[in-house]
């Protein structure tokens, strides 16, 4: 039996931290308000000069070193992320280029919060049909290039960074297992970046109104949110034939904090097995689970055969969860 196993993960965070105390002389708001509410201390955002596919770059070098692979030997290439270069070209052609990955098919993926996760999903049907042998994944993110920072309510949650990893196709039971996606489009409204598409093209009027960055209804995202993490974190263990004992750690995605127990506390597991960081970096949409993916498995002791779980929800409203065997 022919698997998708993650052989080597990387990740990057910039240096620059912005903390609450820093948020507190930009909007109104201070450092109690925002922890008892998500849970974030500070965020890392990226220098004016760095783009989504800079970040890019360091994660999968780091996912590379790790995997003991050279560029050349990548096949396929994914990078997931709401945030691009521009338009067109896509992110992981300009991330091709910068890295040196002359053989790969590149495409870009966007599932927002999912994307990572979308991602797996993507590639494990490739590398199981023998298409291609070895992946690479990428989750790279430059939310504060799109966030509001006059808006006191979206500005305190956002962060940027990436993670990576590389896939490679073997003959074993070890690896990314089945997955479970979901997509609601009615919900669209809630979370979006208005201006800048086809919709509503820009203008001196958009920019104006400042309807190139990111808006939220926070209240009405947070209950879908709640219900679709819980609907799909149960789901993937479901169709995996598992049970949440056999589960080591939960990997979710980091909106909020009061998001992450609610959706532990619904399912059922101790909140030792829930991976944090999100009061070190904030919601960085589809890197947040690859980041935490290369944090758990380089800091939390993940042994040969241990069992994780993905699991996130995003704009779209897509949500979705992977179970993969270590």
């Amino acid at each position: 039996m022919y698997k998708a196993r993650i052989v080597g993960t990387g990740s990057y965070l910039p240096e620059r931290v912005l903390n609450n105390s820093d948020l507190e002389k930009m909007v109104d708001t201070n450092d109690e308000w925002i922890v008892s509410r998500t849970g974030i201390r500070e965020r890392r955002i990226a220098a004016d000069n760095q783009a989504t596919s800079d970040l890019a770059l360091e994660a999968s070098k780091e996912a590379l070193a790790s995997a003991g692979i050279k560029p050349e030997e990548i096949e396929l290439l994914v990078v997931a992320t709401i945030t691009p270069d521009m338009l067109f070209p896509s992110t992981a052609c300009i991330l091709q280029a910068k890295l040196g990955a002359k053989k790969a098919v590149c495409f870009d993926l966007n599932a927002a919060c999912t994307g990572f996760i979308y991602a797996l999903s993507c590639v494990k049907q490739y590398l199981e049909m023998g298409t291609y042998k070895t992946a690479l994944v990428v989750a790279a993110e430059t939310l504060s290039k799109v966030t509001d920072w006059q808006d006191r309510n979206t500005c305190v949650l956002f962060g940027d960074g990436a993670g990576a990893a590389v896939l490679r196709r073997e003959q074993t039971e070890r690896g990314v297992m089945g997955v479970y996606l979901n997509s609601n489009g009615n919900y669209a409204e809630l979370l979006n970046m208005p201006a800048g598409g086809s919709k509503i093209p820009a203008t001196e009027n958009t920019v104006r109104e400042r309807l190139h960055f990111l808006k939220m209804k926070g209240n009405e995202v947070f209950k879908i949110a709640v219900q679709s993490m819980v609907k799909s974190a149960n789901e993937a263990v479901r169709v995996n034939n598992l049970t949440w004992d056999d589960v080591k750690f939960i990997i979710p995605h980091q909106a909020n904090t009061r998001i992450i127990n609610a959706v532990a506390k619904r399912v059922g597991v101790p909140i030792e097995k829930v991976f944090f960081n999100i009061h070190k970096y904030g919601n960085m949409s589809a890197a947040t689970t690859a980041v935490g993916l290369d944090e758990v498995v380089k800091k939390k002791g993940v042994k040969k055969g241990d069992i994780l779980e993905l699991v996130a929800f995003g704009a779209g409203f897509t949500s979705g969860a992977c179970i993969i065997r270590w």
